[in-house]
């Protein structure tokens, strides 16, 4: 059994490559498990600059995650729309900060 096999992707993630009314993803699974560790990892990593952020700009949580959206968007950008929205709301969650309210 290969290590991709063991990693569980939140069916979140796997929402975003589901056409309407399809089940499958639009990926094969390596390369979904590849994009959500990417992700995954982006919104880690986001943590401390996220709570630096806050406290040495004086913003709110918000504004925050509104820059940390806008940063992920910059070309060349190494996520997708719709992956930058996915981390900035699993960022939010590993903050526990509330969701934003329209990270689209």
């Amino acid at each position: 059994m290969s290590d991709e096999s063991q990693i569980d992707i939140p069916q979140s993630f796997v929402a975003l490559y589901l056409a309407p009314g399809r089940q499958k993803p639009s990926l094969q699974r390596a390369e979904l498990a590849g994009r959500y560790e990417l992700c995954e990892d982006m919104a880690q990593m986001l943590t401390e600059t996220a709570r630096q952020m806050e406290f040495s700009l004086g913003i709110t949580e918000a504004d925050v995650l509104a820059r940390c959206l806008q940063g992920l968007r910059v070309e060349p950008a190494v996520v997708t729309k719709a992956e930058s929205t996915w981390v900035i709301t699993r960022l939010a969650e590993l903050l526990n900060w509330p969701a934003p309210a329209d990270a689209g």
